[in-house]
This record gives structure tokens, sequence and C-alpha cells, in this order.
């Protein structure tokens, strides 16, 4: 039987009509905003060909006019990455303004900042996102104070946070207390825990690599992505 007339978990909805991506859903779901054909449903429920879904009472279905929307910022400190407008002042929808609706692809903490890609296309996410993928993300790292060749070694082989140790990436010393780091792996404000640790703390943290694009806009200034560079992210 095809997914069409099984039905398509509603998460999974949200991201094939470009709404947001599947955790944003979950939230939304969790909060009862979510109703397929005037009834709250649960996680897991499916939408059935022909059913409408709302999020609170306005219908979410995909626009068949517009191309994808594909942008890339360079996202300053302060700016945090979420599609709440309503909670956090600070969001990263309000400060693009954007003309239509648009979610960030995965997130950088509030103090963090670099590139970060913002999409209505919930098909790209799941894959820049996936961690069985092994997509690269590439950052450089500023501590509060010099570090030894120890710290470098240790980073790279994999250092015990959140109950896990984390997997071997590429750590290149730049400068006493500034190094790069290359990540396959998306844990939970990942490089700022990994040196606190090994007794560092990050002052500043800026991603400057998703997979094959690289950051190369001014701080807090965005661009749309080149067919090209849509076709590369997707591994085309």
């Amino acid at each position: 039987m095809n997914e069409a007339s099984d039905g398509t978990r509603i998460n999974k909805y949200f991201t094939q009509v470009g709404y947001c991506s599947r955790r944003a859903a979950d939230k939304l779901i969790d909060q009862g905003a979510v109703k397929i054909n005037g009834v709250v449903p649960v996680q897991g429920t499916k939408v059935m060909p022909g059913d409408v879904v709302t999020v609170n009472g306005i219908s979410v279905t995909k626009n068949e006019e517009n191309p994808p929307v594909y942008i890339a910022l360079n996202k300053p400190v302060g700016i945090v990455c979420t599609t709440d407008t309503k909670r956090e002042k600070d969001n990263i929808i309000d400060y693009i303004d954007y003309p239509t609706r648009i979610f960030p692809v995965g997130r950088l903490d509030k103090m963090s900042e670099g590139l970060i890609l913002l999409t209505d296309d919930g098909s790209i996410v799941n894959h820049i996102l996936r961690e069985r993928n092994g997509h690269e993300k590439e950052y450089i790292v500023t501590l509060n104070r010099p570090f030894e060749a120890e710290f470098i070694e240790t980073m790279a082989t994999g250092v015990s946070i959140l109950d896990t140790f984390t997997r071997p990436c590429r750590v290149t010393r730049m400068s006493s207390d500034q190094f790069k780091i290359v990540l396959v792996q998306g844990l939970n404000r990942q490089i700022r825990r990994m040196c606190e640790a090994l007794g560092h703390r990050v002052i500043r943290l800026k991603r400057i690599r998703i997979m094959t694009l690289e950051l190369d806009t001014a701080p807090g200034k965005w661009r749309t992505l080149t067919d090209k560079e849509v076709s590369r992210l997707r591994g085309n």
C-alpha cells in the first residue's frame, strides 16, 4: 500500500507541505495547536487524503505556486533559532522578516554566530540533519585562555558529555586560544560542553560551513542559495 492511501504521519506531513521541521511539528502537536478535521491528534496520528489540518485554526496546505525558498544567514549573537515568535522576542523569524513562512534548519544557540540555513522545504531538513549521513559542519572557536596540545588531541579523539563520548572529529589550532573544529555530530551545545569538560570556556563560537556551503555574507546579512548550491546540499 502506498503512503498516499495509507496516510502520512502528522509530523512528516508538516515537512512535506513546507510548514516546519518534524521537531517543531511535534512541539505544536504537544501544545494542542494542531487539529485534523477539528480533532486534536496525538503523536503518530496519520493524515489521510482529504483531511483538513490546521494550526491555531489556520489551514495548513502546500503552496504549489511558489518554488521552495533556501536562505543562508550569517546569524548574529543574540538571535534565537526558533519559530516561536510569541514567546521569544529575539527569534530568527522576525529577524529575517521574510514575506513567506520559513524555518531554520537545525540551530545555533543564542550566543553563537555564523552560518544557518532557513527554508520552507521540509524534505531537505531531514537530509541535512540526519546524523547517520555524516554531514560536516565547521566552526571557529575562541576560548577564555590558551590551551595545550593535549586539549586538541582529546577534542579530536572524543570527550565524555551527556552520558556519551563524542565522535572523533578534526581539530586544528589557529592560535594560542583559538581552533577550528569539524563535526559530523549534533549534540546539544556540543562544542561548549566539550570545552567545559576539559576546563575551558568558549567566549566566541562561529559556524563557517555546512557541508559544501561556506559562510560568505557579512554578520546579520543573508542571501538566497543558488540552484547549484541546493543540489550539492541534496548530494546530487
